[in-house]
């Protein structure tokens, strides 16, 4: 009896990829490598903007796979993958071009920690993501950290002030931000928010005062918003041993 008779038939169909939340994930992917190619060019401005609007376009292509039911493995590892480029390789870049470079080896040694923590981040992410509570990220997200080191240099340019001159201080930056990437600091995740229920006229007009407010100047209102969200897991973190509360 021919051995191959015995098995069972393998099924060849052909599972297809959604289009419209991989176009979102291809923007935000195109954005991080644009902000690469702007910081090799010494365009830094133009790099910092770019992973801001990755960072917009990869909170939107999540969402949409689940408002059009489209989620999909194959969106969730490619998304992971965008990330990487645009919140780990491009921000690392980024910072190491316009202030590490005469720092030698210590430049460069404070752009990989960064670069290795955000890899850490979203490896223990997509294993964690069953796991862990879902109002709270375990470590800083690597869309934020990425947006606090492209906030300073952001802020800094519109200042004229030289990356040179502020190397050691981005270079605290820089590895703060890594280092709270891995770390099991409790950062609020907002996905308790109830998008479908209605709420007070108070809170739309809040909002319409927060846009108000970024568009006034944007770079230093989006620096330091995203400082005080990496510096509120540390406040979460003393609060809840001051209260005896279980770790996450």
């Amino acid at each position: 009896m021919d051995e191959f008779n015995t098995r069972k038939p393998i099924n060849l169909r052909r599972h297809g990829i959604y289009l419209l939340p991989n176009l979102f994930t291809t923007g935000a992917l195109f954005a991080g490598f644009y902000a690469i190619v702007q910081a090799m060019n010494g365009k830094f401005e133009f790099a910092a903007v770019a992973i801001f609007i990755a960072m917009v376009l990869d909170g939107l292509d999540g969402r949409v796979a689940r408002l059009t039911h489209t989620q999909s493995e194959f969106g969730a590892e490619y998304d992971s993958l965008s990330d990487m480029v645009s919140f780990g390789v491009a921000p690392a870049l980024v910072i190491y071009e316009w202030a590490f470079r005469s720092l030698g080896k210590w430049g460069w040694f404070a752009a990989f920690i960064y670069c290795a923590a955000t890899a850490l981040r979203l490896a223990r992410f997509n294993t964690n993501i069953e796991v862990v509570d879902k109002r709270y990220f375990q470590g800083l997200p690597s869309p934020a950290a990425a947006a606090l080191v492209a906030g300073f240099v952001w802020v800094m340019l519109d200042y004229g002030i030289n990356g040179e001159a502020v190397r050691w201080y981005a270079a605290a930056l820089t590895v703060f931000a890594g280092l709270s990437m891995v770390s099991n600091l409790p950062f609020y995740s907002f996905k308790d928010i109830n998008m479908r229920k209605s709420v007070p006229f108070l809170v739309i007009f809040m909002v319409a005062l927060f846009f108000i407010l970024i568009s006034s100047y944007p770079p230093g209102v989006l620096f330091f918003l995203f400082l005080g969200y990496a510096l509120s897991g540390y406040v979460l973190w003393v609060k809840r041993r001051s209260n005896k509360q279980p770790p996450m």
